[in-house]
């Protein structure tokens, strides 16, 4: 099975004990892989916060990725980064993190998404495909027909990511996205593991038949 079916974003907002709590019901609902967002403390503060996610993570075979930070990601031994267009070249990174470390990158429009398709990554991000109140920055909203666009066309695996929930994730999994990643709808539903247990199902009763015997 793919590690980005169901890519849980965390919220930075969250206090650790909450942070923490979170994670631990969101894959004991089905997540397969964390991402530590942290856009708002220091780094010691990232590296207090990844490290104790990653003990969360301990032997549940869900992988750690950190947001942005290559130091980071090092420093708790995380299994790998996720980069946007400002932060360390992918190439870069990839030599600092070796071989066997994941490697994603946000892509936010289409001259990003050709230029990635030849850089040492594992997997694109592509964002956002709707409107999120987590992200105001983004550069355009992809929607359906961009991501169908971008499947059409990439080598590499894909995550979508921006403005998914329960309204909208049948048709995005339709399309056959490799992974959804998801802040809001796992982080702040009353119940973290019953969210992501419906989100899962959601995800693979929509999934085309092909990705669902292949995952």
């Amino acid at each position: 099975m793919t590690p980005y079916t169901l890519y849980l974003v965390t919220d930075d907002q969250q206090d650790l004990k909450t942070l923490c709590r979170v994670v631990k019901q969101a894959i004991a609902g089905g997540v397969s892989l964390v991402q530590v967002r942290e856009k708002q403390g220091d780094v010691r503060t990232f590296i207090e916060r990844a490290a104790a996610v990653k003990a969360v993570l301990s032997g549940s075979g869900v992988p750690l990725i950190i947001n942005d930070r290559v130091d980071v990601a090092l420093a708790v031994d995380a299994d790998g980064v996720h980069l946007g267009q400002s932060d360390m070249p992918a190439t870069l990174a990839r030599q600092l993190l070796g071989p066997d470390k994941l490697i994603g990158l946000s892509v936010e429009n289409e001259q990003q998404f050709e230029q990635a398709q030849s850089l040492p990554v594992d997997y694109l991000g592509l964002s956002a495909i709707f409107a999120t109140p987590t992200k105001t920055n983004t550069v355009k909203h992809w929607g359906l027909d961009g991501l169908n666009w971008a499947m059409a066309r990439s080598r590499l695996p894909m995550v979508a990511i921006g403005g998914l929930n329960t309204s909208n994730i049948a048709a995005v999994a339709q399309t056959g996205v490799h992974g959804i990643a998801l802040v809001s709808a796992i982080s702040h539903a009353p119940d973290p593991q019953q969210a992501a247990r419906e989100l899962r199902l959601l995800i693979e009763q929509n999934r085309p038949d092909s990705l669902v015997r292949n995952y």
